[in-house]
């Protein structure tokens, strides 16, 4: 019986090719066996980095969290630590409030220098070119070490130093008024919440009006007086909120009546649901109008990770850290019998208060007082460094995001008869942000880690922290680790923020 030409090419298209030609399977074994290659390589390296480590007699564990370093540090939330890790969480604290000042001042300067730069008046743009191109062209450490020296030639510390004791500056820091939040503050807090409800609703219905009608309805100005009046009454009238520490308190004392077991059946039933619920949804974001979902490699490997990720969490519930659901029903009625102390009948104090700084004389020298906001010469030093060089760099980012705006939007905006700083704010920078996110998120990035170069005027950020640790218990390799674990903590933090604004500035297509 013969086989006809036509028989013969059906019969080849259709036979299944052997296993080693299968794209599929050979996109497979290479994954694998690039995954094979790299825990090898880790093992092998570990291996000979501990054999190594060992015949020179160097010690790599982390017994010294527990034990006393015998150091003094120069400032921070406790000067005194009486761990090698409660040293260490001081310089932690010491370097988030350095990179988030530093952020929060950067961004502000560099906007307006940027504007600057844009400005049609000659002097203002010429001001903002030389700030730019002279900041960011020396050096950052240059600059600390020149704030630093600059900061310690100040004059002495006198009591009348500075601007009517507002602020006061000498050899040994700046010091600054201090607020901080007084007794009454959360029970002030139940009022801006309600207020910020009532400005919501507000805003809502002035801008249906003006939708309706056409008319300027004002919905910002009318939300912003309507929290701001709530913010007002409540400052006085505050303390009748105080019996919601009640609540608090019964549900602390619910919290802690929980058994264990079941909350570990909880978390594990929660981890199932969330799990095949998002595979769920992307099996759904990947329907065909047919009804058929067509998955790639790469689809079938995120739903596998997600069953992995359910019974990995199941796992760290029930024998990695059998202890964590008691530390979570502990954690959890801790905060709410703090919060019940917080609304206590006893609290009736104002929501906020300030602190002036002052200049006590203890002994035979002048220091500063406990009250105020007092930045040590080191602090100062690597704050105006990093603020003033960052915002050189983020000037410019801002400077390129407006021209990237195109110049019809802007010509639209004219030819509607707004005001340069009403269109500023509702038609250019929104439209620029698109462009300024990421370059912003480096420069954020680069920030924090900067901040490292304060062990150059002795300011007592994680570097040096961990370099005096490191350098009395001789664990440095130890140390190493935890300082690339916190930076690279801090650098995951900065992108998931910036990433989530990137995603809600991006143009949404129909």
């Amino acid at each position: 019986m013969s086989i006809t030409a036509e028989e013969s090419t059906s019969n080849y298209h259709h036979q299944k090719p052997p296993f080693y030609r299968d794209a599929i399977v050979v996109k497979w074994l290479f994954q694998i066996g690039a995954l094979a290659l790299v825990i090898f390589a880790l093992w092998f390296l570990s291996s000979q980095a501990r054999d190594n480590l060992t015949a020179r007699n160097i010690s790599t564990g982390f017994d010294f969290l527990s034990v006393d370093p015998g150091i003094n540090l120069s400032e921070g939330i406790d000067t005194r630590p009486s761990t090698g890790g409660r040293a260490l969480w001081v310089g932690m604290v010491n370097t988030i409030r350095l990179a988030t000042a530093g952020i929060f001042f950067a961004t502000l300067l560099g906007l307006i220098v940027g504007l600057a730069r844009l400005s049609n008046n000659w002097l203002v743009k010429k001001v903002g070119a030389i700030f730019v191109e002279t900041l960011r062209n020396i050096p950052l450490l240059v600059q600390i070490l020149l704030y630093g020296a600059i900061l310690a030639n100040l004059g002495d510390l006198e009591f009348d130093s500075g601007w009517d004791n507002w602020v006061i500056w000498s050899n040994k820091g700046v010091s600054i008024p201090r607020v901080f939040i007084a007794d009454g503050f959360y029970q002030w807090a139940v009022f801006m919440i309600l207020g910020a409800i009532a400005a919501r609703y507000a805003y809502n219905q002035r801008s249906k009006l003006h939708d309706e009608t056409g008319q300027d309805t004002f919905p910002w100005l009318w939300s912003s007086g309507v929290l701001g009046a709530f913010a007002l009454i409540g400052w006085f009238i505050h303390p009748i909120f105080s019996w919601v520490g009640s609540i608090f308190g019964a549900i602390s004392d619910g919290i802690s009546k929980i058994p264990e077991e079941i909350l570990q059946i909880a978390l594990s039933i929660a981890a199932i649901l969330i799990a095949g619920r998002w595979i769920q949804n992307f099996l759904q974001s990947r329907r065909t109008p047919g009804g058929a979902a067509r998955l790639n490699d790469d689809d079938k490997f995120r739903i596998i990770f997600a069953g992995v990720g359910a019974i990995i969490s199941i796992l760290v519930i029930f024998v990695v850290w059998p202890g964590l659901t008691s530390w979570m029903i502990n954690s959890s009625s801790d905060l709410f019998s703090v919060l019940e102390n917080k609304f206590g009948n006893g609290r009736t104090g104002g929501p906020f208060g300030v602190d002036r700084p002052e200049v006590i004389k203890p002994g035979k020298f002048e220091k500063y007082g406990p009250s105020g906001l007092t930045m040590s010469i080191g602090f100062a030093a690597v704050f105006f460094g990093v603020v003033l060089y960052t915002a050189a760099f983020i000037a410019e980012i801002v400077r390129g995001g407006i021209l990237a705006v195109p110049k019809g939007q802007i010509e639209a905006a004219n030819s509607l008869g707004m005001k340069r700083s009403t269109a500023l704010r509702t038609v250019i920078l929104p439209q620029a942000l698109r462009v300024m996110m990421p370059p912003l998120g480096n420069q954020y990035l680069n920030l924090t880690k900067n901040t490292s170069l304060a062990i150059a005027v002795g300011f007592s950020d994680l570097v040096q922290v961990g370099q005096t640790v490191g350098n009395q218990t001789g664990k440095n390799l130890s140390v190493f680790a935890i300082w690339m674990l916190f930076y690279l903590a801090c650098s995951l933090t900065i992108s998931v923020a910036v990433n989530f604004f990137n995603v809600r500035l991006k143009i949404v297509e129909r």
